[in-house]
This record gives C-alpha cells, sequence and structure tokens, in this order.
C-alpha cells in the first residue's frame, strides 16, 4: 500500500531506544537472571550427583559436602531471582517514566502538530497504556536473555550427561523459538487493533465527560449515551478478540513446549534402560527436561510482551514523528516593541487575501460573518498554524519567522474556550507571571473577576474544580479574561469573552478594558455591541474578506450587513 514516507523515530527505533535507554538496569538484571537460570539448572545435576556419589556408595561425608553445595545454590538462586526482579520492575517503570515524558514533551511542543486528528483521551491513552506496555517490554529482556542462557547451559549439562540429549535441545530449541515467533503475529495485530479502539473509546468519554452540561442543556445525553457505547462495544470486541489471540497464543506455546521437554524425558529413559547413562544421570536428565519448562515459560511470556509492545511503540512512534503545525523561526523579536499588527493577502481555510493594518495601541474590533472566519484568523495571530499564502507581520516582521514561543508572548491570543486550572483563583489568574495579589488587582478588577472572588467562600484562594466548573460560564470567562489581561502582552487578541455575561457588567468589563489596554494594541473578535462601541474602529470580515473598516456606531448606520450581524 502507499502513502507518505513518515519522518521521525518508527515503532522498531522506540522499543531499542527504550531498552537502550534502561541498558545498565537491564544488563545488572540480565546477569542476576543468568545466576538464577544456572542454579536452578544446577540443582538437578547436583541431585544426580547425590544419588551416584553418595546414595549409591552409602558415603555420609559426599551426601553431606553435596548437600551443603545444594543448599548454597538454592541461596544464591532465591537472592539473585529477588534482586533480579526488582531491578526489571524498576526497568520497566523508569522506561515508561521516560516515554511519558517523551510525549509529554512533542504534546507541548510549540510547534504544535501531535494533536492533530486525536482526540485528547486518545492521547492520554498513548502516554498511559501503550507507553506502560514498552515499558514492560524492557523488563521482559532480562527474562529472555536469562532464558536462553537456561537453554544453553542446560543443553551443554545434557551434552555431559548424554551426547544425544544435548544435540536434541540445541538442535530443537531454535525451530521452537521461530515457531513461537509465527505464533505471535496474530496477537500483534490484534493489540494495536485494540489499543486504537481503546485510544479512541477514552477519547470520546473524554469529549462527552467535557461537553457534559452542554449535552444536558440541549437534552442530547441518549444520543451521546449511543455513541460512547456503540465505541465501547467496538473497544469491547477488539479486547476480546486480543484476548483471545493471547490464550491461543500461550496455549499453542505451552502445548509445543510440553511435547518437546515429554522428548527429552522420554529419549533419556530409553537411554538409562540401555544402560548407556545412570539412574543419577538419569535424574539430572529428567530434572533438566522439567527445569526447561522455566525457560520455555519465560520466552512465552517474553513474546507476548513484545507483541503487545510492538503495536504499541508503532503508536508511540506515531505520535513522536507527527510533524510540526509551524515551523520554527530564527529571527529576534523586534526592539523596542511597539505593537503594529500587519496582514498581507492573508489566506487560510475561509479567509481569502486579507489585508488589514492595525496601529500599535489601537483598539481594533473584527466582526466575523462566517465564524470559520474568526477561528481561523485566531490560528494565524497566534501562530497554531501558519497561512496557505500572505502573511502577518509584528512590526514588520513575519510571525513565521520568529520562533513560536516568542510569538506567542508577543501576541497572546486569549480564544473563547480557554480552560481553568483546578487550582486557586489567584493562582488561575497569575498563570506564569509571578505577580501578587495587589498587582493583579487591575486585571481582576478590569474583568469583573473581582466580583466572582467575592461570592466565594475564600475569594481569591478558593481552589476551583477541574476545568473550572466550580463556577458559571460568566464566571469562568471573567476569570479568563482576567488572565489574558494580567499576561500584560504588547498584543493581545480577545475571543468572545462576554458571551455568558450579563449585559450590566459587559458594559463594565468594556470600558475598565480599554482603560487597562491604554496604549497597548487589542484586538477583540466578537459580536458584542458593547466591547464594539469601546474599540477605535472596527473591521467586517464577510465571506473571507475585510468588507467594512470603520467606527462601531457609523458602520451600525450605515452597513446592513454589519447591523445584522452585531444587532441579531
Amino acid at each position: 500500500m502507499g502513502g507518505p514516507k513518515r519522518e521521525g523515530p518508527t515503532g522498531a527505533r522506540v522499543l531499542r531506544e527504550t531498552i537502550r535507554g534502561q541498558r545498565r538496569r537491564v544488563l545488572t538484571a540480565s546477569l542476576l537472571g543468568v545466576a538464577h537460570q544456572g542454579c536452578e539448572a544446577l540443582v538437578p545435576v547436583v541431585i544426580g550427583v547425590i544419588i551416584d556419589d553418595a546414595v549409591a556408595t552409602g558415603s555420609a561425608g559426599s551426601l553431606l559436602r553435596w548437600l551443603l553445595v545444594l543448599a548454597v545454590l538454592f541461596l544464591v538462586l532465591s537472592t539473585s531471582y529477588r534482586t533480579a526482579a526488582r531491578i526489571t520492575d524498576g526497568a520497566g517503570e523508569h522506561a515508561a517514566h521516560a516515554l511519558r515524558l517523551k510525549l509529554g514533551a512533542r504534546v507541548l511542543d510549540p510547534r504544535g502538530g501531535a494533536d492533530a486528528g486525536r482526540l485528547p483521551g486518545a492521547l492520554t491513552a498513548v502516554a498511559t497504556g501503550d507507553a506502560t506496555r514498552v515499558g514492560a517490554v524492557a523488563a521482559a529482556v532480562p527474562y529472555a536473555l536469562s532464558a536462553l542462557a537456561g537453554l544453553a547451559l542446560s543443553a551443554v549439562l545434557l551434552l555431559r550427561v548424554s551426547v544425544p540429549l544435548g544435540l536434541l535441545v540445541l538442535l530443537g530449541v531454535p525451530p521452537l523459538l521461530w515457531l513461537g515467533r509465527l505464533i505471535s503475529r496474530p496477537l500483534e495485530a490484534r493489540s494495536e487493533v485494540e489499543q486504537e479502539r481503546a485510544a479512541h473509546a477514552s477519547g470520546v468519554a473524554a469529549d462527552l465527560v467535557a461537553g457534559l452540561r452542554v449535552l444536558k442543556g440541549i437534552g442530547a445525553e441518549t444520543a451521546a449515551v449511543s455513541r460512547y457505547r456503540s465505541t465501547s462495544r467496538e473497544s469491547l470486541a477488539a479486547a476480546l478478540r486480543a484476548a483471545r489471540s493471547r490464550a491461543w497464543h500461550d496455549g499453542a506455546i505451552l502445548a509445543l513446549t510440553g511435547l518437546f521437554i515429554a522428548a527429552i524425558a522420554l529419549f533419556g529413559a530409553h537411554l538409562a534402560m540401555r544402560g548407556d547413562i545412570t539412574v543419577g544421570e538419569l535424574v539430572a536428565a529428567v530434572g533438566l527436561a522439567q527445569f526447561l519448562l522455566g525457560p520455555f515459560q519465560l520466552l512465552t511470556y517474553v513474546n507476548g510482551e513484545l507483541a503487545l509492545g510492538r503495536a504499541s511503540a508503532e503508536r508511540i512512534a506515531e505520535v513522536l514523528a507527527s510533524p510540526p503545525a509551524v515551523a520554527g523561526g530564527r529571527a529576534p523579536l523586534p526592539h523596542p516593541l511597539a505593537g503594529r499588527i500587519r496582514l498581507r493577502g492573508l489566506t487560510h481555510g475561509s479567509l481569502r487575501g486579507v489585508d488589514l493594518d492595525i496601529a500599535a495601541g489601537c483598539v481594533l474590533g473584527v466582526v466575523a460573518k462566517e465564524p470559520a472566519a474568526a477561528h481561523d484568523l485566531l490560528l494565524c495571530l497566534g501562530r497554531e498554524l501558519d497561512p496557505g499564502e500572505g502573511s502577518v507581520e509584528l512590526d514588520g516582521t513575519a510571525l513565521t519567522e520568529l520562533d513560536p514561543v516568542s510569538a506567542r508572548r508577543a501576541v497572546l491570543v486569549a480564544h473563547h474556550d480557554a480552560d481553568l486550572f483546578e487550582s486557586s483563583l489567584l493562582d488561575n489568574v497569575r498563570a506564569e507571571t509571578g505577580a501578587t495579589e495587589p498587582e493583579l488587582a487591575p486585571a481582576l478588577a478590569a474583568a469583573a473577576a473581582d466580583d466572582v472572588a467575592r461570592a466565594l467562600p475564600q475569594g481569591t484562594a478558593t481552589v476551583l474544580s477541574e476545568r473550572g466548573r466550580s463556577l458559571s460560564g460568566g464566571q469562568r470567562q471573567r476569570v479568563a479574561l482576567a488572565r489574558a489581561l494580567a499576561a500584560d502582552p504588547p498584543v493581545l487578541v480577545v475571543h468572545d469573552p462576554t458571551t455568558a455575561v450579563d449585559t450590566v457588567t459587559e458594559s463594565r468589563i468594556a470600558g475598565r478594558l480599554r482603560d487597562l489596554r491604554d496604549g497597548r494594541t487589542t484586538i477583540l473578535v466578537t459580536t458584542s455591541p458593547a466591547l464594539l462601541a469601546a474599540t477605535d474602529r472596527v473591521v467586517l470580515l464577510e465571506d473571507g474578506a475585510v468588507a467594512a473598516d470603520g467606527e462601531h456606531g457609523e458602520l451600525v448606520a450605515t452597513h446592513a450587513t454589519y447591523r445584522s450581524v452585531v444587532l441579531a
């Protein structure tokens, strides 16, 4: 199948780098695992020696010596197992944590792009379930290495007992491993589908929870439940298919290894009946055959973890390799920064060749007849996307030439649906400014968020619930507006900041906002008459282009389209 070549890490590379990042823990755990497997393999051999050298001869001294050796073996294998298990678990947790840090850094990359086509819940599923599965691969590597070492040592010990027995193990193990790899392929494919369905279900659930109030308000709970039920059933069906594949995989591997071990035991018994090996050597051979079940079970476990890990690694790689939404620029910010904005032939989405000059310190209103035009304008001004044609300039420098972080600090876009955080009201307004409450007082007052604080039990110290759901819609808008004003950027772009605020409060906000932003460029993308009346000039966007430009009162009196949009 054709398609664009993906740039960035692949699933195999994610797995390699994950294991390499934990190489010290993996190596230490592997050495301890080899010690454990070696001691386990030597136990039946020592028991066979006891039978031949002590029991058969009646030597008490020999019996005590070999029992002491046996005790030392059990001490070493017990200690090495416990230590190796602790280190491997740590390797898996550290590996998963490192992957979450990488995913977090990619999602928070100022250039964006990681969330394109993905619901927030899907990204959460990748950063939790998929990262845990890939981390489990790092924890499984020591088990694989120790199991292979155990198989090799068993073959060597069996060769010393009987060359045919040793050759049976040496020649039989590779085909078994190859069959195990073939058997794991359906599990890998179905695990990938399962993770995709589970991630989509998580995304839908997060989306529905976020819009729960709206759904209840419009009476759409039944449709929402039906949507989630359908998605959840698809996820359940995929999980059951993956579970059946895992059961078939584990059962088939166990049956193969059981037949192989039975063949070794029967062949050893045949050699003993012929007198080719002693009773002690037969006990050692049977014990080694039983011991082989342990390494094979470990390899079965590792094979399953690799199948699951490869599927998850591919999903992680897709996020890490997501192309950035905007390119990184290197031009420095103009200094001193006046705040003049100029749009030249701006074409993106529904915008069609927009030309606009905004003087430094101007308070400009933008009225968009089509909501999509307002949305696209905000994306371009905030450098969340670079325009297909034309440019947005800040004091003569195109935003595309600036680093996204610098551009957004200079031109702050406060979206209509800005979220609040589960913290105090004061911390939500302060954000990263580090300002004190007295320093934030003007911003709180301008946004009428001081009224919100007075209505709360602990005032500005009151802790808000997740996304500010403990506040009403109008209260959330005022707090979000106060946060944007407190940042005090050279250019502030605000989108519909008062749609849920009563008209009296809205008029008060309009006057205070203009006073607070005096001398600083402010762009109000809104259809609110109260806010537009406080601007220096207003532009009307119709069909993606500037259709009118003038003062609010003048446009209300002379432009029918403007009047219908603003006063409707």
